[in-house]
């Protein structure tokens, strides 16, 4: 995705398996004139936030119109002094927008053709009430590289952690 003349978004696709990936879970949905605003916002970050940096690239990529997923490569260990350049950007989004983006222990899941994002007690209740099921499909916005996320971010209820709440 080109948005200006000087800044190219490489595909994560390229990246390898075991590259670094942050998942940032909206609470809300992202609406498609915040989709463009945000694109804008994390190219001119990550394009700041690898400059000067051998052997280190970074991109993202927006799913579901919910979720802001950071892909980064390093030949080196990526340090918690970058690492925190990057929490920052993201509180100051949280901010500017006025949603949740830290929390990654309330669940998403699946819900039909729309991804839905609820506080742990909610989604208690609709297991309970039989409106969630084993065979829902939940995202574990913990995982770590990007092996993890394209195996195992979408997963069925009962094969993640959430699958000890439906005993």
């Amino acid at each position: 995705m080109r948005l200006n003349k000087e800044i190219m978004v490489t595909d994560y696709k390229t990246f390898p398996e075991d590259a670094k990936v942050w998942v940032f879970p909206s609470e809300k949905k992202i609406y498609k004139h915040e989709i463009e605003e945000l694109e804008e916002k994390l190219t001119a970050f990550i394009s700041k936030w690898t400059k000067n940096k051998e052997n280190f690239e970074a991109t993202f990529t927006i799913q579901y119109n919910r979720f802001i997923v950071i892909f980064a490569s390093s030949e080196i260990t990526i340090s918690t002094e970058t690492t925190n350049e990057l929490i920052n950007f993201i509180i100051s989004l949280q901010t500017e927008y006025e949603t949740e983006l830290m929390d990654k222990m309330n669940p998403c899941f699946k819900q039909g053709q729309y991804v839905q994002y609820k506080d742990l007690k909610e989604f208690k209740k609709l297991i309970k009430d039989k409106a969630v099921n084993k065979k829902n499909i939940v995202f574990d916005n913990t995982i770590t590289n990007k092996f993890e996320f394209e195996n195992y971010w979408e997963v069925p209820a009962s094969e993640s952690w959430y699958g000890n709440l439906f005993k």
